[in-house]
């Protein structure tokens, strides 16, 4: 992956001075660096409606189930969920229509909140003091980055109940 970065050839008229080989000697690491870079990987949702909306993720890591609330998207517009790698194949997500109501829902049960929240656990969403919410699952592939879009029903994209 390049970063911003172009590569200018041009002739070095004394390349034995001292001065040069040690800028080089220390340049040498950083560009190193740069050229090594990982790729930069997210989890991201852009939201195709003519609606604000409220998203909700759930997700498998190794610590066990999380689920994750509430990023507010303006129509139009996409956002990053979830920085660097997508933690798991499948991700849950719940979404709400705030200008028109309904929501992007399905069968999976995770837990919420009615503000921001980080959640540990699916289960006793209640007895713990959260709400049951259903999610729709999306089918990563295993892909280290991915873009969930939204959009309202007449698209026929996710569908909203």
């Amino acid at each position: 992956m390049r970063i911003g970065a172009e590569v200018v050839r041009g002739r070095v008229r004394n390349p034995q001075a001292p001065g040069r080989r040690l800028a080089a000697a220390l340049c040498a690491p950083l560009l190193a660096a740069f050229a090594n870079a990982p790729a930069h990987a997210d989890l991201k949702l852009c939201n195709s409606t003519s609606s604000r909306i409220g998203v909700a993720v759930g997700y498998r890591d190794e610590n066990g189930w999380a689920t994750e609330g509430w990023w507010n998207i303006a129509s139009q517009t996409c956002e990053t969920l979830l920085k660097g790698a997508v933690p798991s194949r499948f991700i849950y997500v719940h979404a709400l229509d705030y200008d028109r109501g309904g929501e992007w829902a399905g069968t999976n049960f995770m837990c919420t909140a009615d503000k921001s929240f980080a959640i540990r656990g699916v289960d006793d969403c209640q007895k713990r003091g959260y709400k049951r919410t259903g999610f729709f699952e999306v089918d990563t592939g295993e892909s280290q980055e991915w873009t969930i879009r939204l959009t309202d029903p007449e698209d026929h994209g996710a569908s909203r109940k």
